[in-house]
This record gives C-alpha cells, sequence and structure tokens, in this order.
C-alpha cells in the first residue's frame, strides 16, 4: 500500500474503510503509509517521506528476523523438552529400592512400578511452546511513523520503545501513537475473588523523552537488554553505536542508517570520517561501497562490538539513494572476537587507474595435531604492504582507504527469505518493485570487495565501452566469477584482480583502436594501453553472463507520488545545535 499525504485540516478523515474517522487539527496534514497514520506540522518533528523504502526494507528485515529467532527457540525448547522427558523416564527406572520392598510380592511391586511409571508420565506432559516475542528499541523516533509501523506490521513485536529527547517529537509521537490505537489503556480483569478491577497497560508503543544514549546505556544490564535497536539520526549514527551494541541481546539485531555520504563517500571531510568512523574514506566510483561507506560503518559497528567480548555478522548491507542501510545480528562470543582483526583491512588505492590492494590486520593460521586431529587456531599479525607507492598498472601514487570491514557484506540464506518474504506479501509494501529488485542483486553478489563499471573502466583507456554482457563473458571464459553490485547501476564484482580487468579493456582496444595521439603521456592511459596482455582474453558469449537479475529492470529511484517530494530539512526547535550533523 503506498503512502499518501493528506492536506486537509480542520476535518475528518476516514482512517480504514470500516475503521473510526480521524479529526485533522488545522495546521496539521494526515500521513497515511500502509496502514499507518500520523498527523504532522512542519513545526514539530521531522519526516522524510523518501525513506519509505527505508522503513519498508526494515519491516520485511526485522519480521524475516523475528521469525528465524522464533524457529531457533522453539527448536532448542523441543531439544530440551526431549532431554528432560528422558531424565525423567531414566529415574523412574533406576529409582532403589530398599530390601523390605524387594521382599514384597510381585503384586505389590508390580502396583509399586505402575505407580512410579504414573507419576513419570504426570511430571513428563510436554509444555506448550509460546512464539517469542521480542522488544524493539527505536533511539530516535521523531514523529513515531517507523515504530508505529514496527507495531502494527511485526506479529512478533511485544512492545517497541519510542525515544527522541525533543519535546515536540515526544509530543507528536504520543498523539500520533494515540490515533493508531497504541497507546496505554485501562484494561478490566477478574481478580481471585471475584472482582472486577482495572489494570494499566503502558500500551504497544511506549513513548519516552530522553537521551538517546543514555537510555540504551541504561539497557545494557543482562536483564533489561532489548532484542531490536534501530538506529535513524538524521546524518551520523556514530555517536550512538557504542551504546547500541551494549543494549542488544546476543542474537538480536542491530538496524543502522547513515545519512552523511558527504563524509562517507568522498575526500572532501576526510578527518570527520576519521573522527565518526575511525577510518579514511577514499573518492572512487566504488566509494558508496567501499572506503567510503558500508564497510567503514560496519568496521565501527565491530570495533565498537568486539571491546565487549561481542561480535557482528551482517544480515543485510545495503547502500540507497543518499545514505546506507545496515542489519547485523550482534553475537556474544568471546572466540569470534578473536577473529575480527582478519576481517578487517587497510586498501591501497590507485589515484589514477582506482586499482586496490588489501592489506589485512591480521591473519587466521589453522594448527592440526597430527595425534589427535584437532584444529586449533592461531591468529597472528599480516605481513605487508602488498604494493609500492606506486601503481603497478599505471604508475600513478597509491592512497591509503580504511581501516574497514573486509568480510561479507550480505547473509545470502537471510536475504533469500527477505526476497521469498516480499514476494509473498508484495501488496504490504509500497515500494515492493524496487525490494524485489534491490534484494535480488544483493543476494546474488559474490563476497569479494569493490565493484567496477565499464564505463568508468572504458574512460580511464580513453575506449569505447563494452557491453556489461561483453565484459562479463571475458571474465568467466577467463575463469573467474561475476555478478552485479546492488550499490551502482551498470556495475560489476568479481574475483578477478585489476590487472586481469585491464587486460579485457587492452583486448577490446585492440578490436576498437583508440586514438593515442590524443591521450597525454602522463595520463594513466598512456602506461595501461603500452601493456602487454598477459591473460587469454575470449569474448565469446558465456552462458553464465546472464543470471536472473540480468535482465530485471532494478528501480533503484522512488517514483515521485507527489509534488515536491524529497528529502526535508532538519526539524527545528530550541536543542538545535548550529552546524551539527549528529542525531535529531
Amino acid at each position: 500500500m503506498a503512502m499518501a499525504m493528506t492536506d486537509t485540516s480542520g476535518v475528518e478523515v476516514p482512517k480504514e474503510p470500516e475503521g473510526p474517522s480521524i479529526f485533522v487539527p488545522e495546521g496539521f496534514s494526515l500521513y497515511t503509509e500502509n496502514n499507518a497514520h500520523i498527523l504532522i506540522s512542519k513545526d514539530e518533528a521531522f519526516l522524510n517521506p523518501v525513506q519509505e523504502f527505508n522503513r519498508d526494507m526494515s519491516v520485511a528485515c526485522i519480521r524475516v528476523w523475528s521469525e528465524e529467532i522464533d524457529r531457533e527457540k522453539e527448536a532448542k525448547f523441543r531439544k530440551a523438552e526431549q532431554r528432560r522427558a528422558k531424565r525423567l523416564e531414566q529415574a523412574a527406572w533406576e529409582k532403589p529400592k530398599d530390601e523390605g520392598e524387594i521382599s514384597h510380592s510381585t503384586d505389590i511391586a508390580g502396583d509399586a512400578s505402575t505407580m512410579d511409571l504414573e507419576m513419570v508420565g504426570n511430571t513428563s506432559k510436554p509444555h506448550a511452546y509460546h512464539p517469542h516475542k521480542f522488544v524493539l528499541l527505536e533511539a530516535l523516533s521523531a514523529t513515531g511513523l517507523r515504530s508505529i509501523r514496527y507495531a502494527k506490521e511485526i506479529p512478533l513485536v511485544r512492545f517497541v520503545i519510542a525515544n527522541d529527547l525533543s519535546p515536540s517529537a515526544t509530543a507528536a509521537m504520543k498523539r500520533n501513537v494515540e490515533i493508531n490505537g497504541l497507546g496505554p489503556t485501562e484494561d478490566e480483569i477478574m481478580t481471585s475473588d471475584g472482582q472486577r478491577t482495572a489494570r494499566s497497560n503502558p500500551g504497544k508503543v511506549r513513548v519516552h523523552e530522553d537521551d538517546a544514549c543514555a537510555l540504551m546505556y541504561n539497557h545494557r544490564t543482562e536483564k533489561t537488554r532489548v532484542d531490536v535497536v534501530d538506529l535513524d539520526p538524521y546524518g551520523t549514527a556514530a555517536p550512538f553505536i557504542d551504546a547500541a551494541v551494549q543494549a542488544v541481546n546476543s542474537g538480536g539485531l542491530l538496524c543502522v542508517t547513515c545519512t552523511d555520504m558527504s563524509v562517507l563517500a568522498t575526500t572532501n571531510y576526510s578527518e570527520k570520517c576519521f573522527s565518526n568512523y575511525g577510518g579514511m574514506p577514499v573518492k572512487a566510483e566504488y566509494s558508496h561501497e567501499a572506503a567510503s561507506a558500508l564497510r567503514l560503518v560496519l568496521n565501527t559497528i565491530s570495533t565498537s562490538a568486539i571491546r565487549y567480548g561481542r561480535y557482528i555478522e551482517p544480515l543485510l548491507s545495503l547502500s540507497i539513494d543518499f545514505y546506507v542501510r545496515i542489519f547485523v545480528r550482534v553475537h556474544a562470543a568471546p572466540v569470534e572476537v578473536k577473529k575480527s582483526a582478519s576481517k578487517t583491512s587497510i586498501y591501497y588505492v590507485c589515484s589514477g587507474c582506482a586499482s586496490f590492494h588489501e592489506q589485512k590486520l591480521g591473519r587466521v593460521v589453522e594448527r592440526t595435531n597430527e595425534q589427535s586431529g584437532a584444529v586449533n587456531l592461531q591468529y597472528k599479525t599480516a605481513s605487508g604492504p602488498p604494493v609500492n607507492s606506486a601503481c603497478p598498472e599505471c604508475g600513478y601514487t597509491m592512497h591509503l582507504a580504511g581501516p574497514m570491514w573486509s568480510g561479507p557484506l550480505h547473509n545470502p540464506d537471510f536475504v533469500a527469505k527477505v526476497v521469498g518474504h516480499v514476494d509473498r506479501n508484495a501488496k504490504n509494501y509500497g515500494t515492493s518493485t524496487r525490494m524485489k529488485g534491490m534484494l535480488a542483486v544483493a543476494q546474488e553478489e559474490l563476497d569479494v570487495p569493490f565493484y567496477f563499471t565499464p564505463g568508468k573502466v572504458a574512460g580511464t583507456f580513453h575506449c569505447s565501452t563494452p557491453s556489461l554482457g561483453d565484459v562479463a563473458s571475458a571474465l568467466l571464459n577467463a575463469g573467474h566469477k561475476v555478478s552485479r553490485s546492488h550499490a551502482s547501476p551498470g556495475s560489476l564484482k568479481t574475483t578477478a584482480s585489476r590487472d586481469v580487468i585491464h587486460d579485457v579493456f587492452r583486448a577490446w582496444a585492440q578490436r576498437h583502436p583508440v586514438r593515442t595521439d590524443r591521450i597525454s603521456v602522463t595520463a594513466p592511459a598512456a602506461k595501461l594501453l603500452n601493456k602487454a596482455i598477459q591473460t587469454p582474453i575470449d569474448f565469446k558469449k558465456h552462458p553464465e553472463s546472464v543470471t536472473r537479475t540480468t535482465d530485471v529492470r532494478i528501480v533503484r529511484y522512488q517514483q515521485n507520488p507527489a509534488p515536491n517530494w524529497g528529502p526535508g530539512s532538519r526539524a527545528g526547535g530550541k536543542r538545535k545545535r548550529a552546524g551539527s550533523d549528529e542525531g535529531r
């Protein structure tokens, strides 16, 4: 169901065809997204209609995660019940008998045995499994739209904690929660003596007015942790990540949005990127995935988690429009924490041809015991550097980027389940077409760092641009794997090294001659074209060059459903700090 904005004020608008009407006060507009309704005013909390795709994707991912967690807990429950029944049965048969009992007649002994078995039968009746209901904390809720959608659309939500520091935002949240029927109520219950009494129900969406970090730090003890933490700030999420990784339960879900792409995806504010994310960005064609976005944010989450004996498992990491959205599970396992250095890398990136070389910070060595066959893991430092200061391909200067996350960006099994969920429930998501397209590409992405676009590489070579099929076939025929990347249309990921990619374009330039007289002797193309081809290149169409997403028209940008539909301005208020881009 698509979103809708109603500008009517001072009138009643039907909530649903069969539901009560919502009164829209003067100066307010009614905004509807799926089955959630909110009243917004330009002087109150911030709402960005463009992020409907973000909210749709979040609902789908959290719902699939909750179903997976429920299945895991039910499986553990069933195993525990089987062990319990086995122990009780064994205890009944092995019950010690004194000599007096042994001298009884067989009838009495038989009666006793029957009585013991009946007792076992009564105590070993299987307990009923109750679905696992989870608690979600949205630290920066603004209008409360996201929290309302979570409470309404995810069946296994127990309740949602919706928080904001702004008094006007919390006032708007309480109003919006109330019109959606999710606020506090007084329930009538029957006492043991037959008397009726009222009991306060805090509601399914519980509004808090507090500092986001203070609230999450108050939930960092084992008994107070929540199952899901959602961070969706205006700008960077960096100040909130340390508190968030402590507030979420082991196996829980952390959802993070960062919209400061001018910091993450360019070198214009490298000092700001380092202060926020602990790493240096790089300006390259793959900046939205690489040193300037997803991997820098993932590294920030990982380094925050490992301080507390926790590690992260990225489920889905997306670069979308003007922001990144990341879903990671946070686990408590000190053994896995030791592997974090081997999933962290610095990259040497060429400023001329965008070639890159990976330098891992650590490595894991497996040692097998010859006698027992047990495998022991040893954690070592990595050797380096992998390249000189000059690029071996074009001779330009190599620049450092990182440290950043070099592990997987997605969990393919999880992504496949989200794809299936969206296919079955397409009518419930206004952006389902785009969700399907982006998820399908993410599911097929190779687990390798960085993508390239044939158009960019062809520009470096000053040659005509080969088609995606030609480049993919040449790499596949050379024995390498190829996939699309969700981060940029017309992009490819491959297991081939950069020199092999360059060989493909050298071979293409031989078929489609380049005007070398127009190329400066100092340009990267001058050296790239003069190098000999080392890899046999065959452009014959490869059958695997066409995947199930090749012919899918990926919907990457929302269609404007209304005039002036786009990113809004930050909400005003007394708490606004001049020049700040953090939080709301």
